[in-house]
């Protein structure tokens, strides 16, 4: 992921360590160095994310990342940044919590992430790699994606994803670029640029927040992304992300058993999930697995409607549900059926 940040051309990176995304930042204190970019580890989270907003007020392509109790910290920074609409890209590589918690894996923190972990009426995209490929693919895509929509992304990954080794490719990036006329370049030769979130007059700031949500609704209808295997003809459709989806694929060699799997949290692929749920005749059930106590679960359900009952299993404070729990947890309510 770091690697990925440097190769689409990020220019200013401010953290501070926290495990288990304590290699990222080690990394980029080197790799910015070498590519004369601007690395900071700063005195806290807290200032880490005002940092960002800084120097993405400048227009270039700022980044942070951190784990679940410090992305906690950063919330209120969070929020003026989507109100500014600034892009940028934050990572989490979220541990078990509630509070201090453990450096175990955890995917506790989808609702802070795609519900707006911050105050106001906000969304940041939120998207979930399952491989070591795919959060390198989507490092760079998510900085395209801020650009293109000046708004904040944020990798949702977990101490699975943060701490596995497996063979990838380091693909040459293509760079979306993007106006930005916006951006606080110095006023020589032009009028200047006022990047704020402020406003004492309600008109001014209901008008702010409608072209808000004039953006979000652009983004839920272009930018959902999903992955099924044998979803369209299954009794059963599992549901899960990022890791926990990675470890519950081979359930969906059985014919019986289907598997989708969200890529974009926020904005949720509800459209694509409904439209498996609709076409599907033989469907009985969906079935999400969270490392959670559930969460995503209620974004299934819905999209879902109704339609088909929905069952949860999940496990947190760093325990992860286990491929066989879940078999015998579908065999289960197959024969109670």
């Amino acid at each position: 992921m770091a690697e990925a940040a440097v190769q689409a051309g990020c220019m200013f990176y401010a953290g501070y360590p926290i495990t288990p995304q304590n290699e990222i930042t080690s990394y980029m204190s080197k790799r910015m160095a070498e590519e004369k970019r601007v690395f900071v580890q700063s005195e806290s989270e807290v200032a880490a994310v005002n940092m960002v907003l800084g120097a993405a007020a400048t227009g270039v392509r700022a980044m942070t990342s951190s784990s679940s109790p410090g992305i906690s910290l950063k919330q209120e920074g969070l929020s003026y940044i989507a109100g500014c609409r600034l892009p940028c890209l934050i990572i989490n590589v979220m541990r078990a919590g509630p509070g201090l918690g453990g450096i175990g894996p955890s995917q506790s923190d989808y609702f802070q992430a795609v519900k707006g972990g911050g105050h106001g009426d906000y969304h940041m995209i939120v998207l979930a790699p399952d491989s070591v490929q795919e959060a390198y693919d989507l490092v760079i895509e998510s900085f395209n994606l801020a650009d293109t929509y000046r708004i904040p992304v944020m990798i949702l990954a977990d101490a699975i994803i943060g701490q596995m080794s497996e063979p990838m490719v380091l693909r040459k990036p293509k760079i979306v670029k993007v106006s930005k006329e916006w951006a606080l370049t110095g006023v020589k030769d032009r009028e200047a640029n006022v990047v704020r979130s402020f406003s004492l007059k309600n008109e001014a700031l209901f008008a702010h927040n409608l072209l808000l949500q004039k953006t979000y609704a652009e983004i839920r209808q272009r930018e959902e992304k999903a992955e099924s295997n044998n979803a369209e003809d299954c009794r059963i459709l599992l549901c899960a992300y990022g890791s926990i989806a990675r470890i519950m694929q081979p359930l969906a060699e059985d014919p019986a058993i289907g598997l989708f799997r969200p890529v974009s949290l926020w904005p949720f692929p509800e459209k694509k999930l409904q439209t498996l749920v609709r076409n599907n005749r033989h469907l009985e059930a969906v079935y999400v697995v969270e490392a959670s106590f559930g969460q995503m679960v209620e974004d299934v359900r819905l999209a879902v409607n109704g339609k088909v009952p929905v069952h949860f299993y999940g496990k947190a404070g760093g325990a992860i549900p286990q491929l066989e729990e879940v078999r015998q947890k579908i065999a289960a309510l197959r024969k109670k059926k």
